[in-house]
């Protein structure tokens, strides 16, 4: 049975690891929080390469998956090329989605949300340049989604006034059609964000990379590990063992409790080893 890592500093890799599992039911599942260093968005580009190789080199020596996702914006456009580099496994990143955004887009007017970190990064300046000449685009920063989206998952409600606040932007610019969910953990709100812009009157189409992530995965089994597909399929009914893995102790028992009803039998830590400095810098 074919092992997927899903690597985040928070909750985020929870968007993708729902993606997997409609794709490819009969998965087994690691999902991987560094908690411990959350948040990613606010950390130096040496900061992300050394923390996002170390975790990465600990799931690969703990779980020895068959591919690595590393479903995080703002660490995938700073460390996917080191990782693939050093790494054994395949190593799936998630950018993004400005490509089907542009493709959908009837206005050509479109919203990225993300980061402040992933809004100002060169490469997502490129991914415009590449993907989104013709369209006008509203970028927002946002740590404070990233908070909201967390707390959702340990319990805590969602204020739909918070979001709009964040969201206002978007709200205000009247051709805009086609939003980018530019975070993991912004897929989490979905049902939120889609009731702000509701009570605004405004229709909208949200896009996201979990659907593209699950499909880069469903070629790399096929193509890159041989993996039949088809007859995983018939026996998907078998149970999966889906792990939960994190580098500090959980505190929220409603986030255990969401953790066992989405499928995870076990929860534990993950054990950190140590990487000297020359292991981690890029050449």
């Amino acid at each position: 049975m074919a092992k997927i890592a899903i690597y985040d500093s928070g909750v985020g890799g929870l968007s993708i690891y729902h993606e997997m599992k409609t794709a490819l039911p009969f998965v087994e599942c690691v999902f991987v929080s560094d908690n411990q260093a959350y948040p990613y968005g606010v950390k130096s580009e040496d900061q992300l390469l050394t923390r996002v190789m170390r975790v990465a080199e600990s799931i690969c020596d703990s779980y020895e998956p068959d591919i690595l996702i590393l479903a995080c914006n703002t660490a995938s456009t700073v460390c996917l090329p080191t990782l693939r580099e050093r790494l054994s496994v395949p190593v799936v990143g998630v950018v993004p989605a400005i490509k089907p955004a542009s493709e959908l887009t009837e206005t050509h007017v479109i919203g990225l949300l993300a980061t402040p970190a992933t809004v100002g990064r060169a490469y997502t300046d490129k991914l415009i340049s590449d993907f989104a000449e013709n369209c006008v685009v509203v970028k927002v920063g946002s740590k404070q989604l990233v908070d909201i989206a967390e707390g959702k998952l340990r319990g805590h409600t969602v204020c739909l006034n918070e979001l709009r606040a964040v969201l206002l932007p978007f709200i205000k610019e009247q051709e805009l059609d086609t939003l980018v969910l530019a975070c993991t953990h912004f897929p989490l709100l979905q049902k939120e964000i889609k009731r702000v812009f509701s009570k605004a009157n405004k229709a909208i189409a949200l896009v996201d990379s979990g659907h593209a992530i699950a499909k880069r995965v469903t070629d790399l089994l096929e193509n890159q590990l041989n993996i039949d597909l088809n007859e995983k399929f018939k026996s998907a009914s078998q149970k999966s063992l889906n792990i939960a893995s994190f580098t500090k102790k959980i505190e929220s028992d409603a986030f255990v409790a969401h953790l066992k009803n989405i499928g995870f039998g076990r929860i534990e830590r993950l054990n950190l080893i140590d990487l000297s400095p020359r292991q981690i810098v890029t050449p």
